[in-house]
């Protein structure tokens, strides 16, 4: 990030983190806080054991990385910008799940040993347009499917029981065809044309993956922490992703690139149908989709 982005977090941050004087020593600064957390975090990097207790009060004290969209406006506004900027109407978010790295906690046996046979706690995401993280959860064991922690998980007990305030139902454009609000997620469908739509806007989800390990460095090896700890450091730097997304940082969001698209429920197949004839009508198609697959 740059200096003035710094000073700007630091400004941010700096009532949760400061410490006070004491008659036996002099209290680390906020700058200095802050700047062994941001060392960690980008390069997993702690010359002396105080500092990895200085980085994770602070990342305890990180403000709440992005709030859920709580109103029908402005799920809409995400939805808009899916469909401006990736042809995809109706989408909300992109969600998907990344494995993050540990060592296993003590008596733990296999709970936290996953099909990559690694050891990992579980980041769910659900990213906008811009990349920023509009949802999360984190700290599920490894050995827990995709599936099995979104079926478990806060946002869909929202989502079953109406608490999180998406719009209702409405037609797609140009049509008299009624399509929920959706999120995306990385299913493959025998379906060129709508297979490279749905790829079109769910990359963002696995781009903005990309963009977190290859700044915030300490993903790209095992975090040697206890879990929740663990957790708390996820946080920090969604965090700080959506902080430095928000005030565009060149710095720090490089050029990105796209991703793959595996079986969904009989509800979902029926929405996907919907718009695989929506995409491949006059009303939907662009003009060089099948250029494109």
């Amino acid at each position: 990030m740059s200096v003035e982005e710094f000073n700007d977090l630091l400004e941010r941050v700096t009532p949760q983190i400061i410490k006070r004087d004491t008659h036996l020593r002099k209290a680390i600064s906020p700058r200095e806080r802050l700047s062994v957390t941001l060392r960690f975090l980008a390069t997993d990097s702690c010359t002396y054991s105080w500092n990895v207790k200085v980085v994770i009060e602070v990342c305890l004290h990180s403000e709440d990385y992005e709030p859920t969209p709580s109103t029908e406006t402005e799920w809409k506004v995400i939805a808009k910008d899916f469909e401006d900027k990736w042809h995809f109407p109706h989408c909300i978010g992109a969600i998907d799940g990344k494995h993050i790295f540990i060592q296993p906690p003590a008596n733990s046996g296999s709970t936290f040993y996953n099909y990559k046979s690694r050891f990992s706690i579980i980041l769910t995401a659900v990213v906008d347009t811009n990349y920023r993280f509009v949802y999360a959860s984190a700290g599920t064991q490894g050995r827990a499917s995709d599936a099995g922690v979104f079926a478990h998980s806060d946002l869909r007990e929202a989502m079953d029981t109406g608490t999180l305030i998406v719009p209702p139902d409405a037609t797609l454009p140009g049509t008299d065809s009624t399509m929920p609000y959706v999120l995306i997620g990385d299913e493959a469908y025998p379906l060129r044309i709508f297979n490279y739509r749905l790829s079109r806007a769910r990359r963002v989800v696995e781009n903005a993956f990309g963009i977190l390990a290859n700044r915030f460095r300490v993903f790209r090896t095992t975090i040697c922490l206890h879990p929740d700890k663990v957790v708390a450091i996820v946080f920090a730097t969604l965090c700080l992703h959506n902080f430095l997304q928000q005030q565009r940082s060149d710095a720090y969001t490089p050029p990105v690139s796209a991703s793959r698209a595996r079986n969904p429920s009989v509800e979902a197949k029926k929405q996907r149908d919907v718009l695989a004839q929506y995409f491949v009508s006059p009303a939907g198609r662009i003009s060089w989709q099948e250029n494109m697959v």
